[in-house]
């Protein structure tokens, strides 16, 4: 290394001899003891008419030895620096550990961030902090963000109890006989504010399928806005189709939900989990960082739904008309804490009540009387069909108990509660209803007002590595007994069943998941006599087991 000091030394020296040579002065070196006083230079009316004052040796070497101990002691800082590590290396910082935070594993990630207070913002910053500027408003499509997924699935009955009936899942049109490989879902989403206080939400599901089984169809999942009442975005009234909150497993997102399909104790009370209506949420900052923190960390969250949440709205489901005058009600009230060690949990109660129409499809249950079949077009009581247009109509095909009460619809009232562990790696989630609703009749003729209850209980785990991805095995038990008033003619169910797996998360974008389900469950298609169908085969057991896979591409 360069020794800076004889450099520094030789350099003023020189200075020293040019500065006194040019006033016909020489130099003299300092003095080296305290009671020797160092030489001067000339009277300054001896040097040169120069402008310039002579400049005492001395006092180059002073101002030399400072700067001496200047550079000696940032020498010293900045090997201490090197040999010291930071807070972050301490910690054992790796860049591919904050992946999660800026590679989304789902969708929510993004829509989670734009919905929480300071994450988004209308305005573009000034570029230089040196030069303020006015910030300029954004360009409309700065304003949105675009994303999606997309979920392939294929589905392999394993095992069929000799007396089961045919394969059927709500749900997974790829579970049942004749079928393959199936798009289950493939949604686009087109989301931002446009405005301080606006925030609008649209999801298009481009898998859907209608009553020809070869179709498939743009369909609306969710389209609304977000009106913010204050600047934190902790009080909103929500205007549009969107998620009713009702369940916490119904108010995670397809694409961060680890089973395939959502359990039937609560799922079968909000067809397609959403509906059309209003609602207003409560969300106070720190629970905004809840919600917005256990899907960075990749825990698998629910979304911002707020603490608390009650809204109206129409009660047939979503993207189905509305079918009477009546619509429900619900409210949910959720408590997230994070306890000492920083395990994150969710509690959670859920209500709402309403009245249902049922809609009715032409069966031929055992032991019916003569006209009632499917070539009359006959269906249970109590319920209504649909004209050519979709639209609700009063079901005349048999004689009615009451044309006013199948329009009014029948009475449908649940009740929920919630506790969610989240993985930090072990995880677990539980989640039961009762209630009341509509449900046919054990003769399989009319609708009636029955009880029902059930839920679910899940054990999960949480395994990170460093080159294979994140896995979460899991193992789930499910269980409901009641009306599936989602379904024509609201069969009365019953299900039991387990599955287990796991999903491995490849990376950002992709997806494998691999379970196996055991189940006892209602076959909910309504079937009428033909060849190799007996007669009184609808809603019977489909006892057997399936290996399922899906692939998700997240984008």
């Amino acid at each position: 290394m360069i020794n800076l000091r004889k450099q520094l030394a030789w350099l003023c020296s020189a200075s020293v001899w040019c500065g006194t040579a040019a006033y016909g002065v020489e130099p003299m070196a300092p003095a080296n003891t305290d009671e020797q006083e160092p030489a001067r230079l000339r009277a300054a009316s001896e040097a040169p008419a120069l402008g310039i004052r002579p400049v005492d040796p001395a006092d180059y070497w002073q101002r030399l030895e400072r700067a001496e101990a200047q550079i000696a002691e940032l020498q010293s800082q900045n090997q201490t620096l090197r040999e010291s590590q930071s807070p972050i290396q301490q910690a054992g910082f790796n860049p591919l550990h904050m992946a999660p935070l800026f590679f989304a594993h789902d969708p929510e990630i993004g829509i989670i961030r734009e919905q929480t207070r300071s994450t988004s913002s209308l305005m573009e910053a000034a570029k230089d902090p040196s030069k303020p500027e006015a910030p300029k408003p954004k360009k409309w499509f700065d304003k949105l963000s675009i994303r999606g997924y997309a979920q392939f699935r294929l589905n392999e009955v394993t095992h069929l109890d000799e007396d089961s009936a045919p394969a059927q899942y709500v749900g997974d049109r790829s579970l049942a006989d004749n079928q393959n490989f199936l798009i289950r879902r493939a949604r686009v989403i087109i989301s931002g504010d446009v405005h301080e206080r606006v925030y609008v939400y649209l999801q298009t599901d481009f898998a859907s399928s209608g009553v020809d089984p070869n179709s498939q169809f743009a369909q609306i999942r969710d389209w609304y806005a977000d009106y913010y009442l204050d600047e934190e975005k902790e009080l909103r009234i929500r205007v549009g189709q969107s998620k009713v909150p009702y369940g916490w497993e119904n108010l995670q997102s397809s694409s961060n939900r680890i089973p395939l399909d959502r359990h039937d104790a609560l799922n079968s009370a909000v067809r397609n989990e959403r509906d059309l209506g209003v609602f207003f949420y409560y969300t106070p900052v720190w629970a905004q960082d809840f919600f917005k923190d256990v899907l960075e960390r990749g825990y698998k969250g629910s979304g911002n739904y707020g603490l608390f949440g009650v809204g109206l709205y129409n009660g047939q489901g979503g993207s189905f008309n509305e079918a009477n005058d009546n619509v429900h009600v619900v409210a949910r009230l959720t408590l997230p804490l994070i306890l000492d060690n920083g395990q994150h949990l969710e509690v959670g109660i859920q209500g709402y009540t309403g009245e249902y129409a049922v809609t009715g499809s032409a069966i031929d249950p055992p032991g019916t009387p003569p006209g009632f079949s499917a070539t009359t077009g006959g269906a249970p009581d109590g319920t209504v069909g649909t004209n050519s247009a979709g639209i609700s109509v009063q079901n005349a095909f048999t004689q009615p108990l009451s044309a006013a009460r199948d329009r009014e619809g029948w009475n449908d009232e649940r009740l929920a509660g919630s506790f969610i562990w989240y993985p930090q790696p072990f995880g677990f989630q539980t989640e039961w209803t009762v209630g009341r609703g509509p449900a046919l009749n054990a003769a399989q003729t009319s609708i009636e007002e029955r009880a029902l209850y059930g839920g679910y209980a899940m054990m999960l785990y949480k395994h990170d590595t460093d080159c294979w991805g994140t896995w979460f095995p899991f193992v789930r038990y499910s269980y409901f007994k009641g009306g599936y008033k989602s379904e024509r003619n609201a069969p009365f169910a019953n299900i039991d069943e387990w599955e287990f797996g796991t999903e491995w998360q490849i990376n950002s974008a992709a997806e494998l998941t691999l379970s196996y389900l055991i189940t006892d469950r209602t076959n909910t298609t309504a079937l009428t006599p033909s060849a190799g169908n007996p007669v009184g085969q609808s809603y019977d057991q489909f006892d057997g087991q399936a290996l399922r896979l899906q692939f998700q591409v997240n984008y």
